[in-house]
């Protein structure tokens, strides 16, 4: 398919309430796996629609070497607390302390329509949260406890990362391989 551009801090669609999808037909297939074939070239976990320009509520996550397709996704249940770094396709160059969920509970559509739910731990669940955030205008540097920086990053190295790279996704996760990459 396609690699998109990236929509960086500073433009106002970052920061907009995304609309729900209501059709299901082949431009919603399209832009679902433009959305994946870009995240997988920019080395990242995750992407929202925003994050390409279209205010709708579709993102998509590989943050345990599944690839899921979310549309119109709610978060139904929060347990437990997990900190760590996060950084963002959209806020190059920056990362973040972060509290989130340590498990969610995700219901959503698929491509099709059709009903699905996704469970995610650990850096899943991070991924989930960090993606739905950017549907409701929400970026990480708004609710991160305080900023990352370079030489911190390099003495934090075993603290699991939020963003990994593609190809390190398939690592359990509750244990992301260190570095940084984004969601």
């Amino acid at each position: 398919m396609a690699i998109r551009k990236i929509v960086e801090i500073g433009d106002e669609k970052l920061r907009k309430h995304c609309k729900p999808v209501e059709k299901f037909d082949l431009r919603l297939k399209i832009l679902l796996r433009d959305m994946a074939d870009t995240m997988y070239e920019n080395d990242g976990a995750g992407l929202a629609a925003p994050q390409v320009g279209i205010l709708k509520r579709a993102c998509v996550v590989d943050a345990d070497g599944t690839l899921h397709e979310l549309v119109n996704p709610e978060i139904v249940s929060r347990e437990g607390e997990q900190e760590g770094p996060e950084g963002c396709l959209s806020v190059p160059g920056r990362a973040g302390v972060v509290r989130r969920p340590m498990k969610v509970t995700v219901k959503a559509q698929d491509a099709k329509g059709e009903p699905i739910t996704v469970t995610g731990e650990g850096f899943l669940a991070r991924a989930l949260c960090h993606e739905i955030d950017h549907l409701n205008g929400v970026l990480y540097v708004d609710i991160m406890e305080r900023e990352i920086l370079r030489d911190e990053k390099d003495e934090d190295a075993d603290v699991p990362a939020t963003d990994v790279p593609a190809d390190s996704a398939a690592q359990p996760a509750s244990t992301p391989p260190d570095g940084e990459a984004c969601l």
